[in-house]
């Protein structure tokens, strides 16, 4: 894998760390790949994510939302069996997501073995692009505020 210096953008960039942070932990990720999941967009504003959790129950599984970052943990109960061969994992798991500003967690599922996460992003009213109305020359407040200061 490529390593990437992104100091060149911090001399340049402000406003941007959460973006090069993520990149930096991109790059340091080892993750082993378990348990798989899928994220799939639903909509302009929803998305879902679904983890493949066989052998799990939905008591073994643990969901933060905590800032921008969704956990799921799992951990399953120490049984003595006498396996002649184990191919479903029998280990705890941490899974950690990156959510965007405004993404929020509205839902969990747990059925056949999936864990579904609903997600959807809630930009706020002040955010969202408004219309700006253009007026005549000497109609403004700004203008009539320079005149009566004069």
């Amino acid at each position: 894998m490529r390593n990437y210096d992104f100091a060149p953008l911090w001399r340049s960039s402000i406003g941007f760390d959460r973006l090069f942070d993520l990149l930096d932990a991109t790059q340091r990720s080892n993750e082993e790949g378990f348990p798989p999941y899928d994220i799939e967009r639903l909509g302009d504003d929803r998305y879902r994510i679904s983890l493949a959790l066989a052998g799990y129950s939905p008591e073994n599984i643990s969901l933060t939302a905590e800032q921008n970052v969704l956990t799921v943990e799992g951990r399953k109960d120490e049984q003595k069996r006498d396996l002649l061969y184990q191919g479903i994992s029998a280990r705890g798991f941490k899974r950690q997501f990156n959510l965007a500003d405004h993404v929020k967690v509205t839902e969990a599922n747990f059925d056949n073995g999936l864990l579904r996460i609903g997600l959807m992003r809630e930009v706020p009213e002040a955010m969202k692009p408004r219309s700006i109305p253009i007026g005549q020359p000497g109609s403004s407040s700004f203008e009539q505020l320079e005149a009566k200061a004069a």
